[in-house]
């Protein structure tokens, strides 16, 4: 089997959504939308978004044997994505269900279901969909162990190994240390430092500059830290040769890329279109900079459309 450029590991879920006038307060029962049901999952979204930019996709996951899943075959094969790595197990597919307010902003609450099928076991004996692939792209909504199994393995062999740590979750130093980039926002970020006991000067790191550079103190390759409508910034580990041929660290720079002034109809799946974009562009040999750059640009359009996989733009229309 031919190595793909991009190979993403991770969830796909039936995106249940509902439009709401605000968040309910506790105990408190409002009225909502109709229910439109998309597809979705973070796994599912990130492969669709690399592959309507025409990038050589394979998704490995896992969906039941329902309408849901057969709605998810259906948009990620309609963006082109290879689905050797797609099973069908005994558990219903995915769900998250979806608060969207008038701003565009979101709750999301996700039943993993068949995503807990995705074990080391199954992903192993899928290797031959994801081994040599140029960047491999896993996020947590499927079991920790698998991710902790897998992601050591693939950077091992050579691969590029993007980690988007959401939900956010407590990380072993060996998934950690081959994450490039670790890709989270700010809630996660807040997450994994507090988990790691960094201190927290300027009150809570309000700086973005000084999370990204704390979360690489962490142990990731690179950091990439999205901030929403401002942007993104980013840092990465520096080695340099002495003259002795010694190796050492330098001091990471922090790029910050600025976000694009949009009118934001609908924010869920945003975060995934990115980090689809990111791993096709990395996998193309573009520059962690660039490659940020352009997944804003990405992010930037699914922003102004309703839904998750269907708001992603293809190639042409970014080059309209």
């Amino acid at each position: 089997m031919t190595a793909h450029q991009v190979v993403v590991v991770g969830s796909a879920n039936a995106d249940l959504v509902l439009d709401i006038d605000h968040r309910p307060a506790a105990g408190e029962t409002i009225l909502g939308s109709d229910l439109v049901t998309t597809p979705g999952g973070k796994g599912a979204n990130q492969a669709v978004a690399a592959g309507r930019l025409g990038t050589d996709v394979a998704f490995v996951g896992c969906i039941g044997a329902d309408a849901h899943g057969e709605l998810l075959r259906a948009s990620l094969t309609g963006a082109g994505v290879d689905l050797q790595g797609l099973r069908v197990v005994d558990a219903p597919t995915g769900s998250a269900i979806i608060l969207v307010t008038p701003d565009g902003e979101n709750s999301i609450i996700v039943s993993p279901s068949a995503n807990r099928h995705l074990t080391p076991a199954l992903v192993d004996e899928l290797r031959p969909v994801w081994a040599g692939a140029t960047v491999l792209v896993a996020q947590l909504e499927i079991p920790l162990e698998t991710v902790a199994s897998m992601l050591p393995e693939a950077h091992a062999s050579g691969t590029r190994v993007v980690l988007n740590a959401a939900p956010a979750a407590i990380l072993p130093d060996e998934v950690l240390s081959v994450a490039d980039p670790l890709v989270v926002n700010e809630s996660e970020a807040a997450f994994l430092l507090a988990h790691a006991g960094t201190a927290t000067p300027h009150d809570g790191w309000a700086e973005p500059g000084e999370v990204a550079t704390a979360l690489l103190s962490l142990g990731p390759r690179s950091v990439v830290l999205t901030l929403g409508a401002a942007g993104a910034v980013l840092v990465e580990r520096g080695i340099v040769l002495g003259d002795d041929g010694a190796r050492s660290a330098t001091s990471p720079d922090v790029v910050r890329i600025p976000g694009h002034t949009v009118a934001v109809v609908d924010t869920t799946g945003a975060g995934d279109a990115f980090v689809g974009a990111l791993a096709a562009h990395l996998s193309e040999g573009v520059d962690l900079p660039e490659a940020v750059r352009r997944a804003n640009d990405v992010a930037a359009v699914a922003v102004t459309r309703r839904g998750a996989q269907e708001s992603y733009p293809t190639r042409e229309e970014l080059n309209r």
